[in-house]
């Protein structure tokens, strides 16, 4: 071959190698393709450069044409990108962009998320939503201070490691409590032998109680006092706030017995029944008709001792619900009572006070139960909701 055939051979070889670059770098910039625009603003691009890589689900759909810096103090930079056709359909309007890092050091790049289904597409030039990116230097300055704390914990390890181990030298000579506790015998014994001593004093003392509380239980029901109790009409004062709430419901009664405390217990200052019967009516009334839930309100007129008078009600409350329940049939959780103490709105006929019988329809609410007072407190309740006393009357037996 001679040598103009050569020169010319290497002289083609040469633009085609030339020409099929232009085209792979063209086609990396998307310049032989049909293509359409987007921006993105940033306050600080961290190094991404035009003509980085713009991907979309991390794969190269485009390239970065240019970064516009603001026009003034405040404004953000201006990345515009340059974005194959094949990415309108994945890219909509809520769609963000990144700038990433390839690796740890590496270069920029530019990425943009997928978009909702049903949002619209972006069209040419539009502008989409960015988030900042991370800078190295703030990650440096957070594992800076994380160092920092990290090496002040293991510095406080340290000394605590070194309190121990001087309290254990302390201990192993003997030192302190602890230290004549554990090297003493002698020390240990004696502490065991009280140790044991307390726990007999204290087994004693809970066998004191239980045998005060039964010798309590047999004085009841001894000859000589157990007239005491029957006078007063009950035994155990505990019992009076058992089935006690703290106020009468909001609403009105269904239906309302009223008793003169005179005609039902035989003394003034007593809750023993003496005329039972009367109350026939109301149990009648609770065993026969649907009903939400009743109230024995006991009431005392304006003589005697306040807190003796709150005890009374209690009382006088208590035996007339457990006389209702015994003698007539319906559930007793629906049965409460309400010791209201002196009423003083109480009229100057009262005498010796009130029982009523409050009767509420179904799905009325029930107040919450009394709270144990402490001897000698007077019930807070007691004039939350005052029964009206002045309406004392006898019902009729047949009602």
């Amino acid at each position: 071959m001679s040598r103009v055939a050569r020169l010319g051979a290497f002289i083609v070889v040469t633009l085609a190698i030339l020409v099929a670059g232009i085209f792979i770098i063209g086609g990396k910039q998307y310049l032989f393709r049909s293509t359409y625009q987007l921006k993105a603003q940033f306050d600080n691009v961290v190094g991404l450069d035009a003509g980085a890589d713009v991907r979309v689900g991390g794969v190269h759909s485009g390239t970065v044409s240019s970064i516009v810096l603001p026009h003034k103090p405040g404004e953000k930079i201006t990345v515009v990108m340059n974005l194959g056709k094949s990415t309108h359909e994945i890219i909509k309007q809520d769609s963000v962009a990144t700038i990433e890092t390839e690796g740890l050091l590496g270069n920029q790049y530019l990425a943009i998320s997928f978009g909702s289904a049903g949002k619209s597409e972006v069209r040419d030039g539009d502008t989409i939503a960015s988030e900042a990116p991370l800078e190295m230097s703030d990650l440096l300055q957070k594992t800076s201070v994380i160092l920092d704390s990290s090496q002040q914990a293991i510095q406080n390890a340290t000394k605590a490691t070194a309190n121990l181990s001087s309290i254990s030298a302390k201990i192993d000579q003997g030192q302190g409590t602890v230290g004549a506790l554990v090297n003493n015998k002698q020390l240990y014994e004696n502490l065991e032998q009280t140790t044991a001593t307390m726990n007999n004093t204290m087994v004693q003392a809970q066998a004191g109680v239980t045998d005060f509380q039964e010798n309590m239980e047999a004085l009841k029901h001894n000859f000589f006092v157990r007239g005491y109790f029957k006078n007063r009409g009950y035994e155990d004062s505990a019992e009076l706030a058992k089935d006690e709430i703290e106020h009468l419901p909001q609403g009105a009664p269904v239906k309302e017995f009223t008793f003169s405390a005179k005609q039902l217990f035989d003394k003034q200052d007593s809750a023993k029944l003496k005329n039972q019967k009367s109350l026939n009516a109301g149990g009648e009334f609770l065993a026969n008709n649907e009903f939400g839930f009743a109230v024995v309100v006991a009431s005392a007129g304006m003589e005697g001792d306040t807190h003796k008078d709150l005890v009374l009600t209690e009382a006088r409350a208590m035996v007339v619900r457990e006389y209702l329940v015994e003698n007539f049939g319906f559930d007793d959780s629906q049965l409460k009572t309400l010791g209201m103490g002196k009423q003083t709105n109480a009229s100057p006929d009262a005498g010796w006070g009130t029982v009523q019988i409050f009767i509420y329809p179904a799905g009325t609410e029930i107040p919450p139960n009394k709270q144990p007072q402490a001897a000698g407190s007077l019930s807070k309740t007691a004039s939350a909701q005052p029964v009206q006393a002045s309406t004392i009357a006898t019902p009729n037996p047949q009602q």
